[in-house]
């Protein structure tokens, strides 16, 4: 399964976020998953690749569904920043931003938030959108570690009790509050 990795570019963040990444790549190249993540360097997108890399590449025993790819989207403005990663089996450059989304939501089977900033909400929404008006069927789970997406969740129960949101959404993200709920909840994806 291809799974599709949203999260931090930023290195500054504190150390157990990173290793959020760590954990996550490794578990996804050990069952056998493809990463795909907006190909560029930095902060959970590198931890997340980097592990996955050197999990494929290490000489331990094969995993249990052979090895999956990491596939990188990248805009051409991240290359220019010479930010573009160099560990990707399949790296599609893409004009822009709005063409990154689209791309990485072709290619995903299911979508993964880590914390992250702007950019991660900005994938998490148009994730969320789409699948609202039924452009795919695919699952986002968001990992709400140390309750990162609290006031993301009181928001959206807000926008419900104004009738912003329906009480019954046509499509919603799965909030899970640690790494083993999220593994249990992708091991579980149905791929149509």
């Amino acid at each position: 399964m291809t799974v599709a990795v949203y999260c931090s570019a930023k290195d500054c963040i504190p150390e157990d976020y990173l290793r959020l990444g760590d954990a996550l790549g490794e578990w996804l190249a050990l069952n056998g998953h493809s990463l795909v993540y907006g190909g560029a360097t930095g902060g959970l997108m590198s931890r997340v690749s980097d592990a996955f890399h050197r999990t494929v590449t290490a000489d331990e025993q094969p995993p249990l569904q052979g090895w999956g790819r990491i596939i990188g989207v990248v805009p051409n403005r991240i290359i220019l920043s010479k930010r573009k990663a160099q560990n990707c089996d399949v790296l599609f450059v893409v004009g822009t931003m709005t063409e990154r989304k689209q791309k990485m939501r072709d290619v995903a089977d299911c979508f993964v938030c880590l914390p992250g900033s702007y950019g991660t909400l900005d994938e998490m929404m148009d994730v969320i959108a789409a699948g609202t008006v039924g452009e795919h069927r695919k699952p986002l789970f968001v990992l709400n570690y140390n309750r990162f997406y609290d006031s993301l969740i009181a928001q959206a129960d807000y926008m419900r009790s104004l009738a912003f949101l329906p009480e019954q959404e046509s499509y919603t993200p799965l909030f899970v509050e640690t790494l083993n709920e999220l593994y249990e909840q992708v091991q579980n994806v149905k791929i149509k």
